[in-house]
Parts: structure tokens; sequence; C-alpha cells
């Protein structure tokens, strides 16, 4: 992996948002704000439809991921943590987002590599993003 370093951007597929989705982040973690649940009040609301949780948007990034890189004798793969988040633009339900990553850096650790990477969540037909974020994660390779 470390020979990727800067060395360009990969991109995911698109993924669809649904209030369906939404719906099932909204029971998994107790956050059942209207301007996310209630698609009648949110019409009302300032963006005239329910939105994503930005922590909805965050957890996609394993989904992008997972649907982007294919890492050879990885026994196991995890996410380790995150240096910096922001959501710099409401995700409205219906929307199709992918990810755009790039490898800042990939050091060894014992049994494997820690790798950080750039993300950014793009929306189709939308200039600005609606998530950055700097992530860790660990992978580790399979015993010989």
């Amino acid at each position: 992996m470390p020979q990727f370093v800067g060395q360009g951007e990969a991109i995911s597929e698109w993924i669809e948002v649904t209030q369906k989705n939404i719906n099932y982040f909204a029971d998994a973690t107790g956050d059942h704000q209207w301007i996310h649940t209630d698609p009648e009040r949110a019409r009302t609301g300032p963006f005239g439809e329910t939105i994503a949780h930005g922590f909805f948007t965050l957890s996609l990034i394993s989904q992008f991921f997972g649907k982007t890189f294919r890492i050879k004798n990885q026994k196991m793969g995890i996410n380790y943590g995150v240096n910096k988040v922001r959501f710099t633009a409401p995700v409205l339900i219906g929307s199709q987002l992918r990810a755009k990553f790039s490898l800042k850096s990939c050091v060894a650790i014992d049994n494997g590599m820690q790798a950080v990477w750039s993300v950014i969540v793009e929306c189709n037909g939308r200039d600005k993003p609606v998530c950055v974020a700097e992530t860790i994660t660990r992978h580790y390779a399979q015993n010989k």
C-alpha cells in the first residue's frame, strides 16, 4: 500500500440515500430528530424535506471503501479512527452520494499497515461536497 501514497484518487460508485435507510439509522442510534425522520414536518423546515444525519453520511464511508478497494492478502481491516470530519452541506433524501479517496500516508504496524485517507463525499448534481473527512484504517496481514 505505501506505493499508492499521493498517487491520485479512487472514486466509489453512487449510493442512494433513502428515507428507509435514515429511519433505520435513527432507530439504531436513537436520534429521531424530526428533520431526519418526519417528512411532513420537514416539508416546513429549512430544507423542505428530510435530510440524512451527518453521522449517517460519515458511516457510509465504510461501504464506499468496501466497494472501491480490494486489499490482497488481508486477514482483517478495521476503522481505527477519524482525525477530522466536517459536514459541509445537507444530504437530502433521494440524493446520490459517492466518495473520493486519496491515500495520505501508510505506515507499518505489527502484522499490518495503518493508512490515513482523505475522503470527500460528493452529492450528484451539486458542486459542494457533503462531507470531508480524514479517516484511519488498519489492515492486518494473513498469517503465513
